[in-house]
């Protein structure tokens, strides 16, 4: 199925509440900065600030705007046909470097997004016509239609050495966006707020009801305004987007709840992760591995460097890691070579690595990690959030900010010895046989006979521990054996040190019957 099952999940909650609610014009007109939805008008961020802190104290009130017939009931195949008319995308012919196509709604992605751009610091509506769209094989809406608006945008950018724009930014669905570097595949997704995730009784969906993108003045850089909404919490959002070989978006959040908040994520991630070396159960597939995110790399308050390997569970996977005041953490791609892939088609080889990085204090929190249990490739199957200690209030106003790093590695990488592959199989008697793989150059530096590995195992069920060097590739080796005992979870943490300093980044494992 389609990589974007999750997201469809969330969507889909999306489609009811737009046929769900009672209207929000009438309300949207009623409260400070509405004009800001209103064509050839003044845009001032303030306003829109004040527009959420007022929209916050109203009732929620859900979307209500129904697709017309033809488009109501789409199935993936059917939407994927419509696609925006070149020569209709915004400022084409206008040579800014950058265009915009609005996205067509249907689908799972029936909720409308208001979006406007901002010219020489005026709003400008973009309006639907039907004119803007090929319908393939589709039956195209009457002219007549009217405006039922936009389902999100997507920013392409333009190059002599391509023959068509290439995806940098689609902000679709939900809350969502996902964006690439030079040469990348689109792969992981952001998520601008996350609320109440893991809970039995399922996630709260913010979504953005509106945009506002700045023209550009030039080919890399893109300021994107957006108004989120729930039944729980307003905010606004200013993205930041940087365009080169690797994509920056600085994203600052104004959040304005509504009740009090215990369970929000911010700057959240989400991937598809099917199979890989440590969990190809029952595998009948040509490709080794099939996934888009390998692990989660963490860079503590303390200094620590964390990477955790992620496994498509059997059962659900909740997981927190302290991080006051983190200097990173991300979805990190390790392994480019097609060879371990062995997809031409999906190119998972290519998919982005997410690295964000906090600006300003963040104060004490945890970085929590989702593992859901998922038999379908296109299924956003982990997610990662920072979850902050202290709960939001209703009424009180919260400010966040941090920087996405949407490249090949994250942008700082330690001194250390770093993991290049975790392998589990069968080992003497009922244990299992664990083997960790340390590269880079710290690695290629040190020899298996002057370093000791520090480590815990939360059943004390660890034996036979060997440090070993294999190959230049893999220049420090470690292995051991693994005794479950009675136990159906057990953590796992190993450090490799050299005089009571650490040379290689903290390995973090959960281990599940």
């Amino acid at each position: 199925m389609h990589r974007l099952d999750r997201r469809q999940a969330l969507a889909t909650g999306l489609a009811a509440l737009a046929c769900a609610g009672t209207g929000s014009a009438a309300q949207e007109a009623a409260l400070p900065g509405a004009e800001l939805f209103a064509d050839a008008t003044p845009f001032d961020r303030d306003r829109l600030v004040d527009h959420a802190r007022a929209l916050a104290k109203r009732p929620y009130a859900a979307p209500n705007a129904p697709l017309p017939d033809g488009l109501a009931n789409l199935t993936r195949e059917q939407y994927a046909t419509i696609h925006a008319r070149p020569e209709r995308l915004v400022w084409s012919g206008e040579n800014p470097g950058l265009v915009l196509e609005p996205l067509h709604r249907g689908f799972v992605y029936s909720a409308p997004v208001h979006v406007s751009v901002i010219e020489n610091g005026v709003t400008r509506k973009l309006v639907y016509s039907p004119a803007r769209y090929d319908f393939g094989r589709l039956q195209a809406p009457q002219a007549n239609v009217g405006d039922i608006g936009f389902s999100g945008v997507r920013i392409l950018g333009l190059s002599t050495d391509l023959p068509s724009p290439r995806e940098i930014v689609t902000f679709q669905g939900a809350s969502f966006l996902r964006a690439v570097a030079r040469g990348q595949t689109p792969g992981t997704m952001a998520r601008a707020l996350a609320l109440r995730t893991g809970e039995p009784k399922g996630e709260e969906i913010p979504f953005f009801r509106a945009l506002w993108i700045e023209k550009p003045q030039r080919g890399d850089l893109i300021t994107v305004h957006a108004l989120l909404d729930s039944e729980s919490v307003c905010g606004v959002f200013r993205y930041t987007i940087r365009i080169g070989d690797v994509t920056l978006i600085d994203t600052e959040a104004t959040l304005f709840p509504r009740v009090a908040l215990d369970n929000f994520g911010l700057a959240g991630m989400q991937a598809g992760h099917l199979y890989g070396w440590l969990d190809r159960r029952n595998v009948d597939d040509i490709r080794p591995v099939v996934y888009e995110v390998a692990g989660v790399q963490m860079h503590t308050g303390n200094g620590e460097w964390v990477w955790r390997p992620v496994t498509n569970p059997k059962q659900l996977q909740i997981s927190a890691f302290s991080a006051d005041n983190p200097r990173g953490f991300g979805f990190v791609m390790r392994d480019r070579d097609f060879t371990s892939f062995q997809d031409h088609e999906n190119r998972y080889d290519l998919r982005p690595t997410l690295w964000v990085e906090p600006i300003g204090d963040w104060q004490a929190g945890v970085v929590q990690l989702v593992e859901i249990p998922s038999d379908n490739e296109g299924h956003d199957n982990i997610i990662a959030q920072w979850r902050p200690r202290e709960p939001l209030a209703a009424g009180a106003e919260y400010s966040y900010a941090y920087r996405q790093y949407w490249s090949w590695l994250p942008p700082v990488r330690p001194n250390l010895a770093m993991t290049i592959g975790t392998r589990i199989g069968r080992g003497a008697q009922r244990r299992r046989k664990f083997v960790i793989d340390f590269a880079g150059e710290r690695a290629q530096s040190l020899r298996p006979g002057d370093i000791q590995a520090a480590f815990w195992c939360s059943n004390n069920g660890m034996s036979n521990l060997r440090i070993l060097s294999v190959n230049e590739q893999r220049p420090l080796r470690v292995t051991f054996e693994l005794d479950p005992g009675n136990e159906t979870l057990i953590e796992l943490r190993l450090v490799l040190m050299q005089a009571n300093e650490p040379v290689s980044e903290t390995w973090l494992y959960r281990w599940t019957q």
